[in-house]
């Protein structure tokens, strides 16, 4: 279950894409190496999980069919793709220095033009997000962004955050915006299309609502200001801007105001409701009503009463429509839609409602009476209206055997975000904690039957990841998660059937296996109660619970000997710990202090490592007595990561520091005892190893770093000699320094943790295992044999379109290059193409391979895509040329 997210960058401080269309924004202590150049090609995907995190706000473009988007709270945005069934990631491209910007507090899609979208970033209020908020702005759908800094920070992360939308697109004068603040910085406008704002000075209330005004950190003290804009399009005509405008105040005393002279004058909404807060203001404008949904805490987590209210616009008649008596609410109300086809039916959630699940309303007369998605037949069995298949993301269940009336999996939890789709009354998509879900078939529900909710969340990832294992053998991938644990990967295209349980953690903080005996594993984390380390044998596959010793209250760092015959584990709440066995009994360790991060060297299994606040440390008897190293130099703070070289004893990386102080990258052969700052790397936050490249006697290595300058992910085949840049500035993910580590079996495959985008690997066209980037491009071998097309446009706009093209090699021999060519009929030009280079000379466009995806096998097939303009017509291309042949067309 998703609590506070905090990154944990900040923590330790202060004590996907996948391939498709990029999107775009626009003091070391040793000279820095030159520019590192770019990998040839390196092809970015997630290892499939699907969602993991909360996702507090979904909208539908009112104006064009299918077009939709979701906002995370640290995981960005995204849009649907309707032909595929999946969301876009669009904001991969929010570099390191501003990870703050990965939290999207607030979305709106341009209702007069769809191709616009605006997305209010910013992850905290305080001082733990280092720049303020921004408002970004595209003309592209999400595709390429611009961007206006604010002189305030926002909160995509912050209490409230389920509240909205703060930001609005005037529907019918669409350069005019509003945006609202929270930190008592009020209610801003923009009259150029979000390229400029300045406060509306005369707005008379700033919000008053702080979750707890005791925290002396500003996080749950935060004043969450201004909540939600809404238009009522009804009082304007198009190029003027809307006359009636509402606003949410975080404010149980006043919480809703309005101006009916677009902005110049503002006043406290007379008669409304008091004591609650209003998390969201939908308006009806064909019968005249503006419905709110309140509750008497900001959320997400919190709320114990609530009430639904409809105001009539014309009259100012305020009618209490709540579905249940207040006596009988322990939760507030959210999640709040119209269906735009039949405005009289509207929806809302019981969005605080943990147990014994989320509740859903449903009414087809304005309110007048609901119908609920599940009741009580007689206590405590349930009657629903709904089916549940999460058969394509099986672990939605938890692996949980609830008693009645608890379900699984549930309906969901911090259900702010619902929206019935405005072309479409069958379809509806709802937020939770873990994911997006969905039907297509939700007019049932008022014909009495049963209308079927599934997971509609494929391509969004939102896990926060704490640590990565590649292990030699079994699964290719083993993940630390915030909010969801962990999971064991065997195929990362697939989403793996459950999370680790027996225990389930809500959050892994450590893990590792055995170098000489992968199926030992052992991982530690947090849970509400019950131990906090577990033990596996089958490589991951399933777990037993270990015991804690006196004291743990948290998961810590854990280390498993190279022969998995004993651990050492640094909990939270008590010092740092050793075991013989699987931990039934733990002693404690001398020589080290609390709090340290340990790891165990990876060939001998008597000899384990700590780091704690500049000093290093090493264990030579299995973990029971530590001894500092007396190497100076390294960095002082804790925020450091290090890892020992499988294979060789005493070979020992470390990563970290701060801007401030000692900062970079160590090596130490000598089991500690020294080390060696490599002078190229400027600053790194991690440290991982992967299978050697051809001819290489050490493995390679990567890391989150900045060098020569560049912050990226490098890739170093030469034991950090030279270093190669293999991200590029549209994927950079935010953060990245939980975690990192190489594929021992797979060449250059390296896996990367991020604080919100989930789990991104990245693989290689350096087949030939070199080091560097750049150098020519040999002449494309003519194919032969004969060839298939596949040409589809997925997704068409105003002016654009994106399209997706498969190749097939139908003959008997495999192609070791290939170039394809088309042309268009209707003048469209190619504006960007992924897994492909291509060139275009008038109507003609070839399109030919990158290096990785040169070969194709007989009977196999290989897939490019690309966006382009268009204007008139946009008519596909019905002929295809493959060298001097010309290809089938699927």
């Amino acid at each position: 279950m998703r609590r506070t997210r905090i990154l944990t960058a900040v923590l330790a401080l202060a004590a996907g894409l996948l391939a498709g269309t990029p999107p775009a924004l626009a003091t070391a202590d040793a000279p820095a190496a030159p520019a590192p150049l770019a990998a040839e090609s390196y092809t970015w995907r997630n290892a499939r999980i699907d969602g993991g995190g909360f996702v507090p706000g979904i909208v539908f473009n009112r104006k064009e069919k299918n077009l939709a988007y979701a906002r995370t709270d640290i995981g960005g945005a995204y849009r649907w793709q309707e032909s595929s069934r999946t969301w876009t990631p669009l904001l991969d491209s929010v570099g390191w220095n501003e990870w703050g910007h990965t939290g999207v507090v607030s979305l709106a899609s341009d209702p007069v033009d769809p191709n616009k979208v605006f997305a209010a970033v910013g992850t905290y209020t305080n001082g733990w997000d280092p720049t303020n908020g921004a408002v970004l702005r595209s003309a592209d759908r999400g595709a390429s962004w611009q961007k206006t800094d604010l002189p305030f920070k926002l909160g995509g992360n912050m209490p409230g955050r389920g509240m909205g939308e703060r930001l609005a697109v005037d529907p019918n004068k669409d350069s005019v915006l509003y945006l609202g603040a929270p930190s008592g910085k009020g209610l801003w406008r923009s009259t150029d299309s979000g390229v400029t704002w300045s406060q509306v000075t005369n707005f008379p209330n700033v919000g008053t609502y702080a979750q707890d005004p005791s925290d002396t950190s500003g996080y749950a003290s935060d004043n969450q200001g201004i909540v939600w804009v809404t238009f009522d399009e009804s009082t304007g005509t198009a190029g003027s801007a809307t006359k009636t405008i509402y606003v949410g105040v975080a404010d149980q005393g006043n919480a809703v105001y309005r101006s009916t002279d677009a902005g110049a004058t503002w006043s406290r909404l007379a008669g409304q409701p008091t004591g609650y807060l209003a998390h969201k203001g939908v308006l009806d404008a064909v019968n005249g009503y503006l419905y709110l949904a309140y509750s008497d805490k900001g959320g997400p987590y919190d709320g114990g009463k609530g009430r639904l209210y409809r105001y009539a616009t014309a009259t100012g008649t305020w009618t209490d429509i709540s579905p249940v008596a207040e006596a009988d609410t322990y939760y507030g109300f959210s999640g709040l839609t119209v269906d735009r086809q039949h405005p009289g039916t509207v929806m809302a959630t019981a969005y605080s409602s943990w147990w014994p699940d989320t509740q859903i309303f449903r009414s087809t007369n304005s309110g007048g009476t609901w119908t609920k998605a599940w009741d009580y037949s007689s206590y405590p069995n349930r009657d629903n209206r709904y089916t549940m298949d999460v058969s394509s993301v099986p672990w939605l269940t938890w692996g949980a055997n609830p008693s009645p009336p608890e379900q699984t999996p549930k309906l969901g939890w911090m259900t702010e975000a619902l929206e019935i789709d405005p072309f479409n009354s069958d379809r509806m998509m709802y937020g939770t904690g873990a994911t997006i879900y969905g039907t297509e078939d939700l007019t049932k529900w008022d014909s009495g039957a049963k209308f079927t909710v599934r997971p509609m969340v494929q391509g969004l990832e939102e896990t926060a990841v704490n640590d990565l294992a590649s292990p030699p053998s079994g699964a290719p991938l083993l993940s630390a998660l915030g909010d969801i644990g962990g999971f064991r990967h065997t195929d990362l295209t697939k989403v793996p059937a459950m999370m680790y349980t027996s225990p389930n953690f809500t959050t892994t903080t450590s893990l590792d296996y055995a170098e000489k005996d992968p199926n030992t594993v052992v991982r530690v984390g947090d849970q509400d109660s019950g131990p906090h380390v577990a033990f596996s044998t089958d490589n991951g596959a399933n777990w037993f619970a270990g015991t804690d010793p006196s004291g743990v209250s948290g998961g810590g760092t854990v280390a498993a000997a190279a022969d998995g015959s004993r651990f050492v584990w640094s909990p939270q709440g008590t010092g740092v710990q050793y075991t013989t066995g699987f931990g039934s009994s733990w002693s404690a360790s001398s020589g080290i202090p609390a709090g340290a991060v340990v790891e165990s060297d990876r060939v001998d299994p008597k000899t384990f490592y700590g780091f704690k606040s500049g000093k290093f440390y090493v264990s030579s008897d299995g973990g029971a007595t530590f001894t500092a190293s007396a190497a100076t130099g390294l960095p002082s703070g804790d925020s450091v990561r290090f890892k020992a070289l499988p294979g060789t004893k005493g070979d020992v990386w470390l990563a970290g520091g701060a801007s401030d102080g000692a900062y970079g990258l160590w090596h130490s052969t000598d089991a500690g005892a020294t080390f060696t700052k490599l002078s190229g790397v400027e600053q790194a936050d991690t440290i991982g190893f992967g299978k050697a490249a051809a001819g290489a006697s050490y493995q390679t290595l990567y890391t989150s770093a900045k060098i020569g300058g560049v912050r990226g992910i490098f890739r170093s085949t030469d034991k950090g000699a030279s270093w190669t840049r293999i991200n590029d500035d549209a994927h950079q993910w935010g953060w990245t320094g939980g975690a990192i580590t190489g594929d021992p079996r797979v060449y250059g495959r390296v896996y990367v943790a991020t604080n919100g985008r989930g789990i991104v690997y990245g693989d290689t066209s350096d087949t030939g295992g070199g080091s560097g980037g750049g150098g020519g491009t040999d002449p494309t071998p003519t194919p032969t044999g004969a060839c298939t097309v596949t040409y589809k446009v997925t997704n068409q706009w105003s002016g654009g379109f994106q399209a997706d093209v498969q190749l097939t090699n139908s003959g008997s021999s495999a192609w070791t290059g290939w170039s394809l060519g088309w042309t268009f009929a209707d003048g469209q030009k190619v504006s960007q193409v992924w897994n492909a280079e291509h060139t275009q000379t008038g109507a003609a466009v070839t399109v030919k391979n990158v290096g990785w995806n040169a070969g194709v096998a007989a009977g196999s097939s290989v897939g490019f895509g690309f966006t382009g303009s268009w204007s008139g017509t946009n008519t596909k291309p019905t002929a295809f040329t493959l060298g001097d042949r010309t290809c089938t067309t699927g």
